[in-house]
């Protein structure tokens, strides 16, 4: 911090960042007389005459990294068009994964990741044949202050372009921002809370709209059913899958040895074998021979482990079910459903998350 003048940190400390990023990009005045310095960027010794000018690049290495990790997405683009130096500090996965991170890491998992791998490795093999004729690419991407707009970036020599590496972070932050890119995830409460879902977590693929700040859903056919699609999914309802597993396939449960009354779950559950498993939220209860009298209580010694679903009124079918501690794989039959795998609930956010969702009402 030493190495700047004073009115210049004042700047990025209280200026927007708009007018931080035009003022760098100009040039930097300063009037502090420096003496020889040893820095690590390109020049070694470097002494500042009065009233001389200092390009943003003449910064020294550390100082710039600073100020890069500082600008927030869009601002990190608009430094990527500026020049091919900035263009290959601002591509850079070390800055991009942090805005992946902070913006995307609660509802993209390993299956999603998987998908954007696949994706890329089509996209490369459909583009081979103009990569090997060298044709230029222009690179789509959404700012914050506009709906989007267009880098182009040129090497030294000022007659060529080149294109954002399709592996690099940076892109896959730009695919999801913008919608192009629909990846796998769970939705809370699907098509819009109806009554039949509620308390549950079905997976869809989904789009982002950034004009609304919201996704859209698509729920995958099953049976009869045809393709369902739910538009303005707000983020609170939306997560990673806990698991990498196809929803059609058994979560084999490792928890049920420990599991006690009162402890928080999540289910799979299915009306029938063509459907996929949605994820239901319940509590472990006390078995129906036991008094409820917790020095008394053996419930956790059983082999028959007893659910309950307070979300429906009691006496409904849906209210209470059992599932064998030892030997428990899938049980249910077509009127009742069928129940599958068990995880205990550890996280405070995930209980929280749930009760959040909880209906108004008592459910028939």
């Amino acid at each position: 911090m030493r190495l700047l003048s004073p009115w210049f940190w004042k700047d990025i400390s209280f200026f927007p960042s708009s007018r931080l990023i035009k003022s760098i990009f100009t040039t930097i005045p300063t009037k502090m007389s420096l003496k020889k310095m040893f820095f690590t960027s390109k020049v070694d010794n470097f002494e500042e005459v009065e009233g001389s000018a200092m390009s943003v690049l003449d910064l020294p290495d550390l100082v710039l990294e600073c100020i890069l990790e500082k600008l927030p997405p869009a601002a990190l683009c608009s430094m990527a068009g500026v020049c091919s130096s900035l263009r290959s500090r601002c591509i850079s996965n070390h800055f991009w994964e942090n805005h992946m991170k902070k913006k995307w890491g609660r509802i993209i998992g390993p299956a999603a990741y998987r998908e954007w791998q696949w994706h890329i490795a089509l996209r490369t093999r459909k583009d081979s044949g103009h990569l090997k004729q060298g044709k230029a690419k222009d690179l789509r991407i959404l700012s914050i202050v506009r709906s989007y707009w267009w880098i182009r970036s040129k090497v030294d020599d000022g007659s060529k372009q080149c294109s954002l590496p399709d592996d690099s972070i940076m892109s896959w932050f730009l695919a999801l921002e913008t919608g192009r890119f629909w990846f796998p995830a769970q939705v809370y409460n699907r098509e819009n809370g109806h009554v039949g879902f509620l308390l549950s977590c079905y997976d869809a693929e989904l789009s982002y709209d950034p004009r609304t700040d919201t996704f859209q859903a698509r729920y995958p056919p099953y049976g009869r059913r045809a393709v369902t699609i739910e538009n303005n999914v707000p983020w609170e309802r939306l997560r990673a899958s806990p698991f990498d597993i196809s929803p059609h396939d058994l979560h084999f449960s490792n928890c049920l040895n420990e599991l006690r009354p009162g402890d928080n779950i999540e289910i799979q559950w299915r009306r029938n074998i063509e459907c996929p498993y949605g994820w239901w939220y319940g509590v472990v209860s006390h078995l129906e021979s036991c008094d409820r009298n917790e020095n008394y209580c053996r419930c956790h010694d059983s082999d028959t482990v007893a659910l309950e679903f307070n979300q429906y009124t009691p006496g409904s079918r849906w209210r209470r079910t059992t599932v064998h501690r030892k030997e428990h794989r899938e049980e249910g039959n077509e009127a009742d459903g069928f129940y599958g795998g068990i995880r205990k609930l550890c996280s405070d956010e995930e209980i929280s998350t749930w009760k959040r969702l909880w209906p108004s009402g008592i459910l028939e």
